[in-house]
């Protein structure tokens, strides 16, 4: 299940499994999905991670 984080009045979606951070809930549903599936991250995926900071 993707967790939901406000910071900075933006909205950041987290793939459970691998901790990365999305502003859109559908790429971090699908790392999550991957990361579950292969044991490992996509890059394809992941270049659409952002940072929180």
């Amino acid at each position: 299940m993707v967790k939901e984080i406000k910071k900075k009045d933006k909205t950041f979606y987290i793939c459970e499994e691998c901790n990365f951070a999305y502003e859109s809930k559908e790429w971090a549903n699908k790392c999550e999905n991957y990361c579950k599936e292969h044991r490992s991250c996509s890059l394809e995926i992941t270049k659409h991670a952002v940072k929180t900071d």
